[in-house]
């Protein structure tokens, strides 16, 4: 078993959240240390002259809420900060920060290339409204490094989930992002399973990051959200284009919750991170567990970028667990997609392979339904692993 690294990245300069250098309204909102919610609608104008410098392109400040908010934007900086990054923005799903990226970054005649397993809605958007309107997607191996650069000749988008978040497979992110810029391909990375305090892909040459802000970075189950922060030059491409028109902005009560997850982000994901290890290195012990797909226990290379583990992992049941029993006999466990929260939830492959989705949307991934996905919450360990241990024992049927 490879050794696990010991901590996490240290978020930037946290401490001065607190000190008005993340908000430089900080006195305009009474030195509150809370962001304030700024739940409106649009913004008056002073006077004529400011209203016409805002329409001819030179706005003093936020004018219409479907675009910029001081509530959000006050996250979006958050975010910039916190992956190192030049700029940011928000939407309402990390499924909008993902569409709205993607489409503006490639138009009819180019070609993206992607991973197996990526994310599943993400896969069908490819499919089902990219590929119809003339944009190539090839689908590689992105466990294996030369593959991938061969393929991207001539891409114009290399869209990467390190790791993937059913099969955790790692990406080489360093040699990926280095062969891209020598290509002229953006990369683009969803890096909701690390979050930035385990990674950072932007400091290893990656163009865009996107989260699903629902999850890791919410932390509390309670908000939709999704943001994508990188290049500058390609952030103002979106804001310029699918962004305004595609109306999928986050609102600001959203985005104060989100504010209120990331002042305990570090912390959780410490306590996720033990969690996680502890779960997996005592399920590879199980007799009826046929394998642990977790990121501490990988020898590939795009471990290095890794500071840390999550609590977010798979396992292989043996063929004598009945999947739907082990599922039915949980207690502590909850059946339910996403991850993040305080709750522990499993997604078992058996169930969401029969989806009313047509079985090709699946093509790509290979899934064994003996596979189950594990997100440890926040609960004691000891008593996720009993729950799982039981559960496991009411499944097996010979």
């Amino acid at each position: 078993m490879n050794e696990l690294p010991s901590k996490p990245l240290p978020l930037q300069d946290h401490e001065t959240r607190h000190h008005g250098a993340f908000d430089p309204n900080y006195e305009r909102h009474f030195r509150a240390v809370s962001q304030p919610i700024y739940q409106t609608s649009l913004f008056a104008f002073r006077d004529f002259d400011d209203m016409a410098n805002a329409y001819a392109g030179n706005p003093g400040g936020p004018i219409y809420a479907r675009g910029d908010n001081p509530t959000v934007m006050a996250f979006e900086r958050e975010i910039a900060r916190l992956e190192n990054t030049q700029a940011s923005r928000a939407f309402a799903s990390g499924m909008g920060a993902i569409s709205a990226t993607v489409m503006a970054l490639v138009e009819p005649g180019d070609r993206i290339v992607t991973v197996h397993n990526v994310y599943s809605d993400a896969y069908r958007l490819f499919e089902t409204m990219l590929r119809p309107m003339g944009v190539a997607i090839d689908y590689v191996d992105g466990t294996k490094t030369d593959a991938v650069i061969d393929a991207i000749s001539g891409a114009k988008l290399l869209f990467l989930e390190s790791p993937t978040s059913l099969t955790f497979e790692l990406q080489d992110l360093e040699n990926l992002a280095q062969a891209a810029k020598q290509k002229n391909v953006i990369t683009v990375i969803d890096n909701s399973w690390a979050t930035p305090v385990f990674q950072r892909p932007a400091e290893h040459g990656i163009d865009l990051v996107i989260h699903a802000a629902s999850k890791f970075l919410s932390g509390h189950s309670d908000t939709v959200a999704g943001v994508v922060t990188g290049r500058k030059d390609l952030i103002n491409k979106i804001n310029g284009s699918t962004f305004p028109y595609l109306g999928g902005k986050l609102g600001p009560f959203e985005a104060w919750l989100l504010l209120r997850g990331l002042d305990t982000l570090e912390l959780r994901m410490q306590r996720h991170a033990q969690t996680g290890e502890y779960l997996a290195a005592s399920l590879t012990q199980h007799p009826k567990v046929s394998q642990v797909l977790y990121t501490g226990f990988s020898d590939h290379c795009g471990k290095r970028t890794l500071h840390g583990h999550s609590s977010l992992f798979s396992i292989i049941l043996d063929k004598t667990v009945d999947i739907r029993n082990f599922s039915n006999a949980l207690r502590t466990f909850r059946l339910g997609v996403s991850w993040g929260g305080p709750e522990s939830l499993v997604v078992p492959a058996a169930a969401v392979l029969h989806q009313k989705y047509e079985i090709s949307a699946f093509r790509h991934f290979q899934l064994d339904p003996q596979l189950v996905r594990i997100y440890c919450g926040l609960e004691n360990p000891s008593d996720l692993l009993a729950d799982l241990e039981q559960a496991i024992g009411a499944g097996v049927t010979s």
